[in-house]
Formats: C-alpha cells, structure tokens, sequence
C-alpha cells in the first residue's frame, strides 16, 4: 500500500490547507516543470527537517557530495607535503608487486591501493589511533588488496626495509611478508585478516559491538576506541558484508565507521554496469538506519554544478549507468563531450576545454582529494547515534597511468614496464631520475630517513598514538579456577541421566562463579540457548543488550525468566551462525586487541557451525583467536528427529583441516572436564598458545560414570585415545577365545559398550572398549612423530592389543579412518555416511548400521575373515538380532 493511500485512511482537520498544498505544487510543475519542482521540494524537505520536522528517512539523496566544497572543515595538515609522501607509497606499493612478478610471478595487486591511497593516508594522518593512545586505540579493517601500500607505507617510516618488501609473498624459510593482512604471518602488523572478502564488514561490525560490551560490563573503557572498515564496492555483494547493518543502527554503534571505495569495478568489470553502485548503497544503508555520507566527486566539479540552474546536469549524473562513467575515465574530453553533454547540457560544457573535460568528468573524483575525505572523516566522528558509512569514488589505478586507470583488466595486471614507471614517476612527481628506470629491476624509491616527509609522517604517528596497522599482545595469564567444578564431573553423575551438553553447560556456570576469572566468560549463542539448557544462566549472568530491559518479559514470575541488562554476560545473537563467530571472534582476540583476555564459548547446533561459516573458522585462526567452539546436538543419529539438514555426520572432518583448531569428540562428562581445563592451562596459562577448542556434545541423556582411576587415562583424554574399559573376564579369560579392540567417540561409545557385552555373553568373544576423545589429534600427532622419527601415541597405546581394530562414531568413516595409517592391527570402521533421516534413534542407527548388534555382527564378520571364529558364525548372529545376512 503506498503512503498516499496510508494518509487517506487518517481523519484530516483541515482538508482545504492540504488542497492548497497540493495546488501548490500543481502550480510549480505548470510553471518551471517536474525537474525545478523536484529540487524545491527536496529543498522544503531538506529545511523542514533541519527545523526538527519528524519526517520518514529520504532513501537516496542526488549524486552529488553530502558535504560541499563551501562547507568543508579546514584542513588540518600540510597538504604538500601529504601529497609527496602519498606519492612515494604510491611508488613503493607498485614497485613492491611488479619486482615480485618480475623475478617469479609471484602476482599482487597494484590497482586497488592506486584508487584508496588517499582515503587511508588521510586517515593515517590526521583519524586512526595507535594502540598508545587513550583505551585501545583504533581497530582498523584495511582492505586485503590493498595491502602493497600499507607496506609502503611501513617501508617509509621506517618499520620495514627493502630486502623484507623484496620478499612480498615469499614467505618459505621466514622474513617474507605476506599477500594479505595476515595476523597470523605478520602478527606485529596485522591486526584483522579481511580479504576474504565480505568477512571484513561482518567482523567490523560485531567488534565495535563487543568494544561496547567490553565497557558496559566495567572490564575496559573502550569510548575512545573506533573501528574503521575499509571496502570495495563489489565486495558489498557478498551477503555477509550487509548481514548486520540493522545491528550496528539498533545499538546505535555510533564507533564504527565503513568507508566504502566506490571504484566502480568488481575483478573483472563494472560493480552495476547498468547502474549506480553508490545510489544502490546509499538505499541499503539508510534504510537500514545508518549515517551516510556521499563523496562522488571533487573540487574540479563545483564550476559545472554551480552553472546547473535547471538541474539538467544533476538528472543527468543521476541516471547516468555506471559503466559510462568508467568509460569516460578512460577516454578523452571529445568523447565526453559528445556522451553526456548534449542537447541542452552543450552550453554548459561550452566554457571548457576538451582537456578539462577529460579532467574533470574522467578523474576528478572525491576520494582522490584530501579535503574531502577529511571533510567525511570528520563528519562521521562527530555524528552520533548511528554508525556511519562514507561512499567514496575513485578511479580505479589512479596515477598507474593511462594504460590503466579504469580498465576492466587492471585488477589482474601484475607490473608496469620502465617506459609506464616514467610516466607514474611524472605524474607522482618524484625525483628519480631515468638512469635508475633502464631495463633491470626498477628501484624503491625513499626520500631518507632524515627527510622532511619521514619526519612529518613520524610526528602525526606519534600525536595519534604510535604506528598503525599494529597488534600488540601484552602477556597477562589467568588464573586457574579452583578444581571444584572439574571434581563435579570426574566424580559421575551417580543415579541421574545427563547428556554431555548439560554437562558442559554446568561446568560453565560453575566457572562463571569463580571470581577472578567468572566475569570473563562470554557465553555467545545463536538464539536457542534454552534447547542446550542455558536458561539456567538467563537471570544470574544475564544477556546483554544496550538499553538494558525496557518491557517486562513475559516470563518475570517464573524462576528461569529472560533477563536483559546493559551489562549482561551472555550474547544471544539471534539466528545467525556467522554473526555469531564474528561476535565469538572479537571476544576470542581481546587479549591483543584490548589487553584484556577473554573465555569465550559459542555453543550451536553442531550442524550449523563449520558446515556454514567455515571460512570464518579460518579467519578466526588467521586472527589468533582463543576460546570453545561448541557444536552441541551433534552426530547425524542423536537428533533424527529434525531430520536430514539437522544431522551433523562431518563437522569434524571440516573442523580437522583448521590446523589452529584441537578439535575433541568427549564420549563422557569427566571428559569435557579434563578437555575445558586443559584449555584453560593452554590459551590462557602462563605460556598462552593461539589455538581454540572445538568440542561436540549431544543431547542424548545417560548416566555419567566417574572417571576410571587407571593410571594415563587424563593424558589419553588429552591426547586423543585410552583404554576404557577392558573385555570381560569370563570372555577374556577363556582358552582360545577371540579378542578384538573397540574405539569409539562421542555417544558412539555406548553403542559399543553394549556390543561388548553382547560379543561375550552372546559369542564368547573378548572385546576391550577404547574411548578415543579425539581422532584429528591422534592424527596429527603420528604425521608429527613420523617427521620427528618418534613412534606415534596411537601406535604406542595399541601396542600388543590382540585381535583386529574395529572403529565406530556417530560420524563418517573419514573421520576415525584418519588414524588408519597408524594402527599396527588390521583395521575397519564403522560410521554414519550418507544423508541424515527422520525417526527416533534406535532406528537411525539399525539403518546406519551402527547400532550395537550391527556392530557385533560386524565385528563377527572380521573375525570369521581372519579365520578367528566360524565362517558361519556372522550369519547366525544376523539373525540372532533380525539383521540382514550378509554373508
């Protein structure tokens, strides 16, 4: 229904005032036509709402800049002197990638830094703060093609040389720098892996919130802390880079500010050929609730605008596609002339020069003047309320030269021949001389370590707080807990049936309490925290949320009700994974990013973790990130009921190619203790390691035993695999009685706790039960031992185990039959391969052929091909338990 319809339904008190209105604007259309009318009207509108009019949000404004030229703040720095270091980055970022392709094709890209060296330079001088300054500093998202400039930019101050930016991604045998912002590679530098593209917006976002959080809850004042994304136009078609914008507008993260570089170019040609990108964007951000600010052109562009008195020009530019406007940045002022000024536009061009078109309508754009990208900056720290988002245009490859600017090629051209770096040379203006441009490697350039550009640069560094990009991590160990709550689990859960989840979900609450370290749990789950029986830590830890509680929740009078405050514990993100781990992922890297260590745990339906957001998994170990991952309902036969999309078969199969990742499958309660505090130790002792936990847990209820009191047992849990429980005397005791070994993880070890039972008293064959926490750590600690030459830790606890290895899980057979190499015995696995079904478990595990009678008929079939029992034998016990005889 359209708002005129809306209005008609409402009483009007004076009728005859809005016909006069309304013949009003009859009248203008009449006398200066649809074009003046619509200006006069943004104008009434413009007014009103600067005299406090409530009037709804104007989706996209004309495709002008937000701020004009008469309304720019002074410039704060010496804009010469910028624009000459500007010019050796801009030099030193395009040597750096053509030497590498140069000597080994080594690729690197030259044209997106070419197109936003202005919009980080003028924010490395006069906006981004260094970790010295007041709380934290900035958090800076810097885009990951961009990252040739930001190294020429190290390389200038002084804090990389020449020999490190000639190993631009030559990483092997150390000292190289790496292709992208990389924690990880580069930790004293990068802070925020960001070139898989669209991750960066999302982390953007969810770090400013937690940058809140971290205040509201008393552990850190971050008020004075920004975090600054940087991004391209093309990258915002990722859905991540817009699935939360409604978050930062209803919080109101009024610290986060994204600086979108509006190129106009994806990888291979126009962003919205047929379109206008920063039209596009404008839309999204404001509907969404945002700040913006639009930066399409510069100074150059003022005289034509001004001269537009019937706003031809204005209509012009704001249907004017997209992929014209590349192309006149690349054609000369003819061209321009005969495209876009036409017909009654002709008289405005007529002043001009065919060269001053070209200049002008080509390449005078916003963000490749300092002023104007000031003039935005400024605006977006001093709005308040709402985060900001500045659209900036550029060409992209500016100053790379005509060969380059604006074409469809140049994300993919590697290096510039001597002849293009004497052009570039030229229109940088940069004293170096043609001798050094021959035909061998064509030189970095520095004007000197005592030059009035290093000392300017150094001197901005230093009022804003020190060298930026940074990450500094400052060691500060925790505290160990008290081993009261580990002692809860190792002791059983006697008489009373609990699922691992509960268990998990106990211990947390237990450490929660513990006073030095319980106040930096950070709890984050995807809305259903009340399915993995979280609602118990709703009105102790309470769940965050800016504005506290503003209505009574409709559960207050009971016991458990749903607790909001402003310095609430737990985040409850609502349904969505990937905001989740970005959220999850600010949490796990507070101990660089703000000195203060956090333990944070995100709990979710195991098949919604690494299955959907596994590239931020990645970007979370990229980052260094420390905490628990918790996949809980997992394997493909405990939560049947949900049916195919629900049954997780293979988490732990993607979870085990995340080297940071130490991924665990606890088979009991005393196990997801020793695993929680062994992490504990590992992340957050006195020698902290950057890794993080993933562990799965189910929801299926048993009774927890204790833990056996055999000596290696804790070491097995940790190390991935231990005898649990030994065949049965009277079957193991017996002369020339069968013997094999049984492994398994997770709820998987029930099942064949009962086909042990029934392989002896059914068969007479020995068994022994092997619980194995953790296949991806057996594994990698055997690749890790045959490098060494050591034997590994799984073939030393087999050793002299008799009879075959027979592995089972709640998971596929890849994920045990890591280990197979490994195994001294015959192997075989069972597993759950396939798709998942609906129906109750009992079932699901009779059709996945895992349930402990399969796995006694299976185990029977292995012996009887060793020659270990009667071939017949299998058959007998198929039938024995209604099974199908296969042979």
């Amino acid at each position: 229904m359209s708002l005129h319809h809306q209005l008609d339904q409402l009483p009007d008190p004076d009728p005859q005032e809005v016909a006069e209105w309304l013949a009003s604007v009859d009248g203008a259309v009449g006398a200066v036509g649809p074009q003046r009318t619509a200006r006069l009207l943004r104008r009434v509108v413009d007014h009103a709402r600067r005299a406090g009019v409530p009037l709804p949000p104007q989706s996209v404004t004309p495709y002008v800049n937000t701020i004009p030229t008469a309304a720019e703040p002074a410039y704060p720095g010496d804009e010469a002197l910028e624009a000459r270091i500007t010019a050796w980055n801009r030099w030193n970022a395009a040597v750096m990638v053509t030497r590498g392709n140069e000597r080994g094709g080594l690729g690197g890209h030259m044209a997106t830094y070419a197109s936003a060296a202005w919009l980080y330079e003028v924010g490395f001088q006069h906006f981004f703060k260094g970790k010295d300054a007041d709380g934290s500093g900035d958090q800076l998202y810097l885009q990951g093609h961009a990252s040739p400039g930001v190294y020429a930019r190290a390389f200038l101050e002084g804090r990389l040389n020449e020999a490190e930016l000639d190993r631009f991604r030559m990483e092997a045998g150390g000292g190289g720098l790496p292709s992208y912002p990389h924690p990880r590679r580069l930790p004293w530098l990068w802070e925020f892996p960001t070139v898989s593209m669209g991750l960066g917006p999302l982390s953007a976002i969810y770090q400013a919130r937690f940058n809140r959080y971290l205040q509201h809850r008393g552990i850190k004042d971050t008020g004075r802390s920004r975090v600054w994304a940087f991004l391209g136009d093309g990258e915002m078609d990722e859905p991540e880079a817009t699935a939360a914008l409604s978050l930062a507008a209803r919080e109101e993260l009024d610290n986060l500010t994204f600086v979108v570089n509006c190129n106009l170019q994806r990888l291979d040609g126009p962003v919205r050929g047929n379109f206008k990108i920063m039209q596009e964007l404008e839309a999204q951000f404001r509907a969404a609730g945002w700040n913006v600010v639009k930066v399409p052109w510069g100074a150059e562009w003022d005289g034509l605008l001004a001269a537009d008195a019937d706003g031809l020009l204005l209509d012009a530019l704001d249907t004017l596609p997209d992929g014209q406007l590349q192309t006149f940045a690349a054609r000369d002022g003819a061209y321009v002339r005969e495209h876009l000024f036409t017909g009654a536009l002709a008289g405005l061009a007529r002043p001009y020069g065919d060269g001053d078109l070209a200049r002008i309508v080509g390449t005078s754009r916003g963000g490749h003047e300092p002023r104007k990208i000031h003039a935005a900056y400024r605006a977006a720290l001093e709005h308040r309320g709402a985060p900001t988002v500045v659209l900036v245009q550029t060409v992209k490859g500016w100053t790379l030269g005509p060969g380059f600017e604006s074409r469809n090629a140049n994300h993919q051209m590697k290096k510039l021949s001597g002849k293009e770096f004497r052009v570039m040379r030229d229109l940088l203006g940069l004293p170096i001389p043609d001798a050094r441009l021959g035909e061998g490697l064509v030189p970095y350039a520095h004007p000197g370590a005592d030059s009035e550009e290093v000392a300017y640069l150094r001197e901005r560094r230093r009022a804003l707080g020190g060298p930026a990009p940074a990450r500094r991590v400052v060691a500060r160990p925790l505290p160990a807990p008290s081993g009261k709550p580990f002692a809860a689990l190792a002791k059983g859960s006697g008489t009373q049936a609990i699922a691992t989840t509960m268990a998990f979900v106990r211990l947390v609450k237990d450490l929660m309490r513990e006073p030095e370290t319980g106040p930096r749990w950070v709890p984050v789950v995807p809305d259903e925290a009340r399915t993995f029986g979280m609602e118990s830590l709703f009105p102790s830890a309470g769940i965050y949320s800016p504005k506290g509680q503003t209505y009574e929740p409709v559960d207050r009078d009971q016991l458990l009700y749903y607790k909001e405050s402003t310095d609430g514990q737990i985040l409850n993100e609502g349904i969505t994974e990937a905001g989740s781990l970005a959220s999850f992922t600010a949490a796990a890297t507070s101990y660089a990013t703000h000195g203060e260590p956090m333990i944070p745990f995100y709990i979710f339906y195991s098949m919604f973790g690494w299955q959907r957001t596994a590239d931020q998994f990645w970007a979370l170990a990229d980052q260094l990130g420390r905490g628990f991952v918790v996949g809980a309902t997992a394997g493909r036969t405990t939560m049947t009921g949900e049916g195919l999309q629900h049954a997780d078969g293979h988490s732990h199969l993607i979870a085990s190619t995340n080297p940071a990742c130490l991924p665990y499958d606890p088979a009991f309660a005393y196990e997801v203790g020793v695993i929680v505090r062994e992490g504990l130790r590992r992340m957050h002792g006195d020698a902290p390691e950057d890794v993080f936990y993933y562990l799965t847990v189910y929801n299926e209820t048993k009774v927890q035993p204790p833990m056996p009191r055999a000596e290696g047992v804790e070491e097995g849990i940790l190390r991935g695999l231990y005898r649990y429980r030994p065949a049965a005397a009277d079957a193991a005791g017996s002369t020339g009685a069968p013997r094999l070994q049984l492994l398994a993880s997770g709820t998987a070890i029930h099942w064949i706790l009962r086909a042990q039972e029934l392989l002896a008293t059914d068969w007479n064959v020995a068994a022994d039960v092997w619980s194995a926490p953790s296949w991806t750590l057996l594994r990698r600690d055997a690749m890790e031992a045959e490098a060494l030459g050591r034997t590994p830790y799984v073939t030393e606890a087999l050793a002299g185990a008799p009879g075959p290895v027979l592995a089972v899980s709640d998971w596929m057979r890849a994920v045990p039959d890591q280990i197979a190499p490994w195994v001294p015995q015959q192997w075989t696995s069972m597993g759950t391969d396939g798709f998942g079904l609906s129906d109750n478990r009992d079932n699901a595990r009779r059709h996945f052929g895992v349930d402990a009678e399969s796995i006694a008929v299976h185990a029977l079939r292995t012996l009887a091909g060793r020659g270990d029992v009667d071939p017949g034998l299998p058959g007998l016990a198929a039938r024995h338990y209604g099974l199908p005889d296969r042979g």
